[in-house]
């Protein structure tokens, strides 16, 4: 389907030399034939009128007429009385180049993919209603380049939630507003990186994607083993490491909770090593059999950097996100910012600090609570009733859980089966450093399935989690 262009008419990069022999009007002829030919105007997209050709060009209005009546008797364009000159439907006489369209994926009846939060509940209405409030209030100002740590009224907005919600010791001159935790992490092992740092330890199994991270910031990546308290302190002790990047509140993606013994060593570790904690903080809101747990960061200020964002919260796509800084690490990783990208979009900021301190974003997180509490309790039940053999896991917080499956099954052909049956799953060994298939475990998320879906999509898999074939 062409493009429709809105208002006069659209702009079109047309060349015309008037110093050489050749007439101004072969001239234009000549440059739509290419432009048709080329496929930079697609058959049956709209020309200008020739009123604002001629205006653009500087000719008279006539010559464009006489173009285009040219043009249209060899078959490049078409018209019709009342409406706009087009490019002819089978006017190229080499095929234009065709719109690429996205092949779309098969549609599975459940998709557990970990890590998606419900895609449908996001608060549009509260959102139009904070952009609304936002662009109403805000000064000319906000729209310039503002100061790449972020608007101040976020920051301030982030950090009194952060210590009234999760224990942090946040201040908003420490406070570096990003785009999500992928480029929290990156901005702030650069800056690591700038003062020396040369190895990161990163929990094993964990989110492989930060190997990739640190190698980016020219650091070398060292797993460090996650047991049932966490990750493995007397292990990191001795990789040299220092700098952790970790998931305390709930592992990513065991779903453990960093023991409290494991939290005091690991402060004493960065203490003892000179070295720096990056918190990913990531789903900590959604706890369901006990209060959340307290922000790292709140415990040790100076040696905690915590990454959070509204990626879980809200949606994925919203990129908003902050890092709260030691103090001495603020300016470095305000400095990688400005070559990044020179700061997040303004208006964006500004609208999500007044759906905080409206109190709407509160009101989504306790509805999405409900949400997420009900989804839980139904794979939970799903399992139990056609694959009692499985055992869940991490479900105390988040909308992932991991399931340990009979020792006959390999995570391979598991996940192949299902896909055939049109339902997705996702093993624990793309985790593992290693890549070990032993012992075979899946990460299935329930955040962007609806409690009807999870029950088909596990009925559907029942043989296949029993290990009948």
């Amino acid at each position: 389907m062409p493009v429709e262009w809105t208002g006069l008419g659209p702009e079109l990069l047309l060349r015309l030399n008037r110093g050489q022999g050749e007439p101004v009007g072969l001239q234009l002829q000549r440059e739509l034939r290419e432009a048709v030919r080329s496929g930079r105007l697609s058959a049956g997209e709209r020309l200008p009128s020739s009123r604002v050709l001629a205006r653009e060009l500087g000719v008279s209005r006539g010559l464009v007429t006489e173009c285009y009546g040219q043009l249209e008797a060899e078959g490049y364009l078409s018209t019709r009385a009342g409406s706009a000159t087009r490019v002819g439907l089978r006017a190229a006489a080499v095929p234009a180049i065709a719109a690429t369209r996205a092949v779309s994926p098969r549609r599975l009846m459940a998709d557990f993919r970990p890590a998606m939060p419900d895609l449908r509940s996001f608060p549009m209405r509260d959102w139009l209603w904070a952009l609304g409030e936002a662009g109403r209030e805000a000064p000319a100002a906000a729209v310039g380049y503002g100061d790449p740590r972020g608007c101040a009224e976020l920051r301030v907005v982030v950090a009194a939630y952060l210590r009234r919600v999760r224990g942090s010791a946040a201040q908003p001159e420490h406070t570096v507003i990003c785009t999500g935790f992928t480029q929290g992490a990156n901005l702030l092992l650069r800056a690591l990186a700038s003062s020396g740092v040369r190895r990161v330890a990163l929990e094993d199994p964990g989110d492989r994607d930060n190997d990739a991270i640190a190698e980016r910031a020219g650091l070398q990546a060292v797993p460090v083993p996650v047991d049932d308290c966490g990750i493995d302190v007397e292990a990191l002790s001795a990789t040299g490491a220092r700098a952790v990047l970790l998931t305390p509140a709930h592992q990513t993606p065991t779903g453990v909770v960093l023991a409290a013994e494991r939290r005091q060593a690991l402060v004493a570790w960065a203490a003892d090593a000179d070295a720096v904690i990056i918190e990913d903080d990531y789903d900590a809101e959604f706890r369901y059999d006990r209060q959340p747990v307290g922000s790292l960061q709140g415990l040790a200020p100076g040696r905690v950097a915590a990454v959070g964002s509204v990626s879980k919260s809200l949606a994925p796509a919203m990129r908003l996100g902050w890092i709260v800084c030691p103090p001495w690490l603020a300016d470095a990783v305000a400095r990688e910012k400005t070559v990044a990208d020179r700061g997040s979009p303004a208006l964006d900021q500004l609208a999500l600090a007044r759906l905080i301190e409206s109190g709407r974003y509160d009101r989504h997180l306790r509805r999405m609570r409900g949400v997420y509490a009900a989804r839980r309790q139904a794979l939970t039940e799903a399992l139990a009733r056609h694959a009692p053999n499985v055992a869940l896991g991490g479900l105390a917080a988040g909308f992932h859980a991991v399931a340990r499956l009979p020792g006959s099954t390999t995570e391979a052909a598991i996940i192949s089966a299902a896909n055939d049956r049109s339902v997705g799953l996702y093993g624990m060994s793309s985790y593992r450093s290693s890549g070990a298939t032993d012992p075979p475990e899946l990460v299935i998320g329930f955040g962007n399935l609806s409690e009807n879906s999870i029950r088909q999509g596990i009925a559907a898999i029942t043989d296949l989690l029993r290990g009948e074939r």
